[in-house]
């Protein structure tokens, strides 16, 4: 550099510099799946600790490490926050659960049939609707849609700015959803993918994962507390388009198929349009680097003994939710 100048305008175009990167780096972050940042913060601390390692014998001021030390707090920071739940741009008062799901309206042509609930999965770079399977079709009760239609927060700094998608159940007569079966028989879990092409721009789409499935080293066991997030007879927040939460417990032994079928016992006041909802478990010693919630079920319908005496017993109370863990599987290539 010739001059003082020179120096100053080379100074300034790296803080320049600087300040772009920082407007980058977040968005990269927050781009990439909890998985993928779960393993960059731990890629990030041994690489940070190897360039400590070097500086710390490197003939340098003091000014120079100062510097290194403050600014690796701060992008650990952001590390750290882009994965908690309700740091990823949300407002702070709303957790992602609620982002996560969806109210489910079926339709017959253009007139409207019923309402559920559903949940966002992603598989890879695939995004999939996943609610019951009698939400999409059933033969009992005659329910046969041809479409339904999701909604879709757009803005997730602006809550009110709301998208509503209408997706085809069946594309030349072939349905459009995945569902499963195991030795117990139908699953009532169904998992339909959403196009890319559908969605609008700019759609905050925070969902369920594998890593959601994990309980980590803890053990999941009858009483715990879980929480059912949906839309119990279509009731939801207008205003904000937010699921609502009630309050459960597992009520038979989890991991145990309840009766041989693929499902286990919630304790939990539900009612119709719930069907689909996904049963959520807190993690107590939740991990900076792990999603909050455990996604163990889905909700489907209210258990009920067919001999007890309208007039006498009240309701069980109890719930039947299909164990999740069959997702990978259902989401997986094919």
């Amino acid at each position: 550099m010739k001059n003082l100048q020179d120096a100053t305008e080379r100074i300034c175009e790296l803080k320049g510099s600087l300040v772009a990167l920082d407007a980058l780096v977040p968005a990269l972050i927050r781009a990439l799946s909890a998985p993928a940042r779960a393993r960059l913060i731990a890629s990030f601390d041994a690489h940070a600790e190897a360039a400590r390692t070097v500086l710390l014998h490197a003939d340098i001021s003091d000014v120079v490490l100062a510097t290194f030390e403050r600014d690796l707090a701060r992008n650990r920071a952001i590390l750290q926050d882009s994965i908690r739940p309700g740091r990823s741009g949300l407002p702070a008062t709303v957790d992602a659960l609620l982002l996560m799901t969806t109210r489910v309206a079926t339709f017959s042509a253009d007139h409207p049939l019923t309402s559920a609930s559903g949940f966002f999965y992603r598989h890879g770079d695939r995004l999939f609707l996943v609610s019951n399977r009698h939400v999409f079709a059933d033969a009992e009760s005659g329910h046969y849609p041809d479409r339904i239609e999701i909604g879709l927060h757009t803005d997730p700094h602006d809550l009110t700015r709301y998208f509503e998608i209408s997706l085809p159940l069946y594309i030349n007569g072939l349905p459009q959803w995945r569902e499963a079966r195991d030795g117990g028989g139908a699953v009532d879990i169904a998992a339909m993918e959403i196009p890319a092409a559908s969605l609008p721009a700019g759609a905050a789409l925070p969902a369920f994962d594998e890593s959601h499935l994990d309980a980590g080293d803890e053990q999941v066991a009858v009483g715990d507390a879980l929480v059912i997030a949906g839309f119990p007879l279509g009731f939801y927040d207008t205003v904000y388009h937010l699921a609502v939460a009630r309050g459960a417990s597992i009520a038979s032994a989890y991991g145990v198929r309840f009766q041989g079928k693929g499902y286990f016992l919630t304790d939990a006041r539900t009612h119709r349009g719930s069907s689909g909802s996904p049963v959520v478990r807190r993690r107590l010693n939740d991990a900076a680097s792990a999603p909050s919630w455990q996604l163990v079920g889905v909700h489907s319908t209210r258990m009920d003994m067919s001999t007890r005496d309208q007039t006498q017993d009240e309701s069980l109370g109890l719930n039947c939710a299909w164990y999740a863990d069959v997702l990978p599987v259902l989401t997986g290539a094919g």
